[in-house]
């Protein structure tokens, strides 16, 4: 790849980042004008609470906490987040725990037992200040009564892996949690709850986002069952017992309707459309016509790399106001493990997407998470242009035995090494997190 497109890309991909900071996004969403705090239009008197707590969970959770602190310093009675490991930025109010995503560990469940508590102990009296973002739905792991921690994570490696879609792998998780599916909320009542959320989920459902700890949930028992059979889960024995359970109406929906929903407001502050149009704006400046092609894409990503290499394509042959290009895309995409290869939904996208515009000169793409990782590896991502395919191949490489064995992280590696490139893209932890950002420049 030219070191033109490289640069480019992750300029591009820089741009997108610095508008969904949740740091920022806080701070435009939330301020205070003497003794009352606004925010999105609702006004919180604040004396008229003794405390004020703050609780939270996500990969963007540490930048938004960093802000509140910026915002309300010493009027923050207690606080306590769960952020992924690495993600954690230096506070003085709030406390934080590390914890592991995305199969949850001891750290995510003490945690969140901590938190469940602090919630329980509010009263009338108390601002419950919730911070959630993507990552949620693993590092806030409480297990339902009668299930294990173990159960949850074996339960999550098998959705993680079977290519469930988001919406339905939180179906399953709100159902074996006491924390999500709206059960934060109920733990709370009577206080009142503000949660602020980065979002992760296309469409930006409030009871998908981290799994809903605050939110009506609009999923049943029933919902998580057919979730289970329709991808053939060999769910530890106490799960499927827990489930049927539910469908029995033995164990309590999650949160369908009730008093603490009077009380709870939900406010999405920062989402794919921010980190788009900034992209698109970053692209226009650098001399690219730039267009938004969706910000819903889903499915597996094989799928979703030949709609993408087929929209590229199409757009080199019928020439533009400009005559540079670029493509800008963000969404969600899933992957079935078959092989025993590593790597995530991002890599094997785009090394799809290489097998698929392989000889098309003028075709460069980035494909990476917005949260600066790709599943549980140290790449956010890769870049790939026309030539990817024929340089691994002049290198001794089979790129169709890496896809095919879901080594997507292997073949860039090795992909590196031997070409002395930099097809694999690195970030480090970005703070936020509003899904995935594919990024095509045409000629």
């Amino acid at each position: 790849m030219s070191p033109g497109s490289e640069s480019a890309l992750s300029g591009i991909f820089a741009a997108a980042i610095r508008a969904a900071d949740p740091c920022e996004a806080v701070l435009r969403s939330l301020r205070i004008d003497g003794k009352r705090m606004i925010v999105a239009g609702t006004v919180y008197d604040l004396d008229s609470f003794e405390r004020i707590v703050v609780v939270g969970a996500g990969k963007a959770s540490s930048r938004m906490a960093f802000a509140l602190e910026m915002i309300l310093g010493s009027r923050i009675a207690e606080g306590l987040i769960l952020v992924k490991e690495g993600h954690a930025e230096k506070l003085d109010f709030i406390e934080q725990i590390e914890a592991a995503h995305p199969i949850p560990n001891e750290a995510g469940e003490n945690g969140a037992r901590r938190i469940l508590a602090m919630a329980d102990a509010a009263d009338e009296k108390t601002l419950l200040i919730c911070l959630f973002s993507g990552g949620a739905s693993a590092l806030f792991a409480a297990p339902a009564e009668g299930l294990t921690l173990e159960d949850k994570r074996q339960a999550t490696s098998l959705l993680l892996q079977c290519g469930a879609s988001i919406d339905e792998m939180n179906a399953v998780r709100k159902h074996l949690s006491c924390v999500k599916g709206g059960r934060l909320a109920q733990q709370a009542y009577p206080a009142q709850v503000l949660t602020l959320i980065v979002s992760d989920v296309v469409g930006n459902r409030l009871d998908v986002i981290a799994s809903g700890p605050t939110a009506r949930d609009e999923t049943t028992f029933l919902d998580a069952w057919h979730v289970v059979r329709n991808y053939a889960l060999n769910m530890p024995p106490r799960v499927m017992h827990h489930l049927e359970l539910g469908m029995q109406g033995k164990i309590a929906e999650t949160l369908k309707n009730g008093p603490c929903l009077d009380l709870t407001r939900n406010v999405i502050i920062a989402d794919i459309g921010l980190a788009l149009s900034a992209a698109k704006e970053s692209a226009m400046r650098l001399g690219f016509d730039a267009e938004i092609v969706c910000d819903d894409l889903r499915g597996e990503a094989r799928e979703a790399a030949r709609f993408l290499a087929g929209i590229a394509r199409s757009k080199m042959t019928r020439p533009g106001p400009g005559s540079k290009r670029c493509l800008l895309c963000g969404g969600e995409t899933t992957v079935t493990v078959r092989g025993n290869g590593r790597g995530g939904r991002n890599q094997e996208l785009a090394l799809a997407f290489a097998l698929e515009t392989q000889g098309f000169e003028g075709i460069a793409m980035l494909c990476a998470g917005t949260d600066g990782g790709d599943g549980a590896l140290d790449a956010a991502g890769a870049m790939v242009d026309g030539n990817t395919v024929s340089l691994a191949r002049r290198l001794g490489m089979n790129p169709e035995h890496y896809l095919d064995s879901n080594d997507s992280y292997g073949f860039f590696s090795q992909l590196d090494l031997l070409s002395a490139g930099k097809s694999h893209f690195r970030t480090g932890p970005t703070g936020t997190n509003v899904m995935d950002l594919q990024i095509m420049l045409l000629g």
